[in-house]
């Protein structure tokens, strides 16, 4: 789409719906918050809706600190942009006027 085709109301509705969104998501979350702290003190595991059902899952997640990792191991900064990947991200920012 070219820059000019992008209409101001475009601009508008985009800010709108990600304000929507983020009520929305802001909504789950707390959803969730509660089923997660109920459920780790004990609570169901799962719980029903008359259309949903949500199940609550624990598990473990594991990151290598690489910087500490480089570091105890003595690999250089330039020896680590060797090994480094960069890939072009594009985003749109929308701030409210």
């Amino acid at each position: 789409m070219i820059a000019n085709e992008i209409g101001l109301n475009q601009v508008d509705e985009l800010g709108m719906l990600l304000a929507q969104i983020a009520d929305l998501t802001a909504k789950a979350d707390a959803i969730k918050d509660g089923i997660k702290d109920a459920a780790t003190a004990g609570g169901a595991k799962v719980y029903e809706g008359a259309m949903f059902k949500a199940t609550f899952i624990e598990s473990n997640r594991s990151t290598v600190d690489y910087k500490k990792l480089c570091a105890d191991i003595g690999v250089t900064a330039e020896q680590l942009a060797e090994y480094t990947k960069v890939t072009a991200v594009f985003s749109v920012k929308t701030t409210t006027r």
